[in-house]
């Protein structure tokens, strides 16, 4: 299996570059190999603009997406996006490896999100969800967070984790066909105890040591939905 792992945060000395180095290191031991992209380190551009194109299909009016499904057919991507489309094309698995920001990921990340998972090839027409474009791939987050485990659930004072992380699981990995796995999240990681943080590391081992065991996240099936996408 080859794994890519993106990385969005800017201290590598921190817990979330440390469970980054575990996963990388746990799945070389495995054998499989692995690739990371990061983000803070390649000084990745965030910023979707014109500049993301070697020319522009409608220069008098600019549609990012449209431009995207144009240099997708010509192969006329700048050459940072182009390198991490084909980091995605390679890999079996990818992981977002990154600390929670305002129920979200780092802008970097967002941004590579934005420019990377183009149009034309990650989705496009009707092809979303299981039919996407990366059907037949797996994706999975993981997070850090300064939040208790017990502040996140039904009836806690923040509600389901699960909602804050649907703009990924759903409205991104598994709309553009990715099969998620369950996400693995580390809790109130800047006021634990080193002996804890080592907890959640052996927990995170174990975790991936045991991927394909794991559960995918439940999704909408296209087959169940008619040419409009109304419910059959």
């Amino acid at each position: 299996m080859h794994i890519l792992i993106v990385h969005a945060h800017p201290e590598q000395q921190s817990f979330t570059s440390a469970l980054k180095n575990t996963a990388q290191q746990t799945f070389e031991q495995q054998g499989h190999t692995v690739e990371v992209s990061d983000l803070y380190e390649m000084n990745f551009n965030p910023v979707a603009s014109k500049d993301d194109f070697d020319s522009l299909n409608q220069a008098d009016y600019f549609n990012y997406a449209l431009e995207q499904r144009h240099a997708f057919k010509q192969q006329q991507f700048s050459a940072d996006i182009q390198a991490e489309i084909e980091k995605v094309q390679r890999a079996d698995l990818v992981i977002f490896s990154f600390p929670l920001y305002w129920t979200s990921v780092p802008a970097i990340l967002k941004g590579w999100i934005d420019r990377v998972f183009v149009s034309g090839l990650f989705y496009g027409g009707k092809r979303f969800y299981n039919h996407g474009g990366m059907t037949g791939k797996k994706a999975m987050l993981c997070l850090t967070l300064g939040g208790r485990e017990h502040m996140f659930g039904e009836g806690s004072v923040h509600g389901p984790i699960e909602h804050y992380l649907s703009s990924l699981q759903r409205g991104t990995l598994a709309y553009v066909g990715f099969e998620v796995l369950p996400p693995f999240i580390a809790y109130h990681v800047p006021y634990i105890s080193q002996e804890d943080r080592q907890k959640i590391v052996i927990d995170f081992e174990h975790y991936l040591q045991n991927i394909d065991d794991l559960q995918a996240l439940a999704f909408p099936l296209l087959e169940n939905f008619d040419d409009r996408m109304n419910p059959l």
